[in-house]
């Protein structure tokens, strides 16, 4: 009977192993270039400035920009970069403010938006969407002051996919100041397959430069997975049950006989 229970243990593995394998793939972060990594220095878009004194106006991959907004790092938020209008640059402990301006928990680069002047929104369309499933949406974001300015700023973002819009707390920032980075997530449900994600800054008051920073942006989907269709044997794993079936009967049989 040892055989038996052996042969009988086999089939059961083949069972098992005959279907598709249903292992959860990993979460993918529908957002491309989130950190804001990956650009093309010689592109030429107003408004952006770019990593480096000096340089031309930059694309940033994977996103769209119609406002008076700046992509830093914390080498040269102090020095300043180029955009539209020459070098600007913020408040940062190399320029004169002992603020803590740095880089964001994500690192390398970070999005800088001035809220009261040229508004415009950083955006790009987000593919692959289930309708109804929800998704979080998450972020880093600061309120900063564009350098030689003085004055307390008030700085914030509102954020849309789709046509549903959160608004960021407001963040007060004193003068020549920095907030220090905040996490932030909100959940949308998607209404359509592709929606478009956009920050806009939000800032007061006018003429005295209130920037609002952002990094590290993230969008997962957190709706639960649908059950497991059952599993349909591939034809080669079905002969191999059925060669399993004829191996028991035959052990059975022979255990009967000696009896």
């Amino acid at each position: 009977m040892r055989f038996v229970h052996a042969a009988a243990g086999a089939l059961a593995a083949i069972a098992l192993t005959a279907g598709v394998s249903t292992a959860s793939l990993a979460d993918t972060n529908l957002v491309l270039n989130g950190s804001f990594e990956l650009t093309n220095g010689g592109g030429t878009v107003p408004g952006y400035g770019t990593p480096g004194n000096g340089s031309p106006a930059l694309v940033l991959n994977d996103w769209t920009n119609v406002g008076y907004n700046f992509l830093f790092n914390a080498s040269n938020a102090a020095t300043g970069v180029y955009g539209s209008d020459g070098l600007l640059a913020l408040w940062a402990p190399g320029s004169g403010s002992a603020n803590g301006l740095g880089a964001s928990p994500d690192g390398g680069n970070f999005w800088a938006a001035d809220g009261a002047y040229q508004q415009g929104p950083l955006s790009q369309t987000i593919n692959g969407l289930t309708i109804g499933h929800t998704y979080a949406l998450s972020f880093y974001y600061a309120g900063a002051q564009q350098l030689n300015f003085n004055g307390p700023t008030t700085e914030a973002f509102a954020v849309s996919l789709g046509t549903s819009t959160q608004a960021t707390p407001v963040l007060n920032n004193a003068s020549h100041g920095f907030t220090g980075w905040i996490s932030q997530t909100y959940n949308y449900t998607a209404t359509s397959t592709s929606e478009v994600l956009s920050f806009l800054a939000v800032g007061t008051p006018d003429g005295v430069p209130p920037f609002t920073l952002l990094d590290g942006v993230t969008l997962y989907d957190t709706s639960p997975p649908p059950p497991p269709s059952p599993a349909t044997p591939e034809p080669g794993s079905v002969a191999s049950v059925f060669a399993g079936v004829f191996v028991i009967g035959s052990a059975i049989r022979r255990s009967r006989a000696r009896k």
